[in-house]
């Protein structure tokens, strides 16, 4: 059964990590369904987030495969239970004098911000886990979606856990 899993990597900060990285992914034939990649607090090293899709199977060959590669010092996979992710997104929504009320509560159920406002439109800046953001998503797609932007997931292990240099 193919499922959705957050993967977090400590990579070497080096020129062409990525690109590698993303490569054997293309070789391999695996999608990404998203990518995140950040500083840590050592300059020496990123971290990359990737959320893929797929079996138990495709998922331990991932992984075997993310660590054979140079630059990679550390592959985890980010469990539902034992860390926290968190999504970014912007959405452009439809919002004139006669249902701009109602988006701006809803943002506010949702915790959201208001970022931007035109005459026709509002943007509005949403963090939180896939399914809240999916939830925000249908209450406001009757008002019209312009376009959106999503970040993809980014996320840590809970407690005194850390992906060590």
């Amino acid at each position: 059964m193919e499922k959705k899993t957050c993967l977090s990597l400590l990579v070497e900060n080096n020129f062409g990590v990525l690109s590698r990285i993303s490569g054997l992914f293309a070789r391999r034939g695996y999608n990404i369904d998203s990518l995140t990649v950040g500083t840590t607090e050592n300059a020496r090293f990123s971290r990359i987030t990737i959320t893929v899709t797929g079996d138990e199977q495709i998922l331990t060959q991932i992984k075997k495969q993310l660590n054979k590669l140079i630059d990679v010092i550390t592959v985890i996979e980010l469990k539902p239970e034992e860390s926290i992710t968190r999504e970014l997104v912007f959405i452009k929504v439809k919002a004139d004098d006669t249902n701009r009320n109602q988006v701006v509560e809803i943002s506010n159920m949702f915790r959201a911000n208001i970022v931007d406002v035109a005459r026709e439109s509002l943007i509005v800046e949403i963090t939180g886990t896939r399914d809240k953001i999916d939830a925000f998503f249908n209450m406001v797609e009757p008002y019209g979606i312009l376009e959106f932007i999503r970040s993809g997931d980014t996320g840590l292990q809970r407690g005194a856990k850390v992906l060590s240099f």
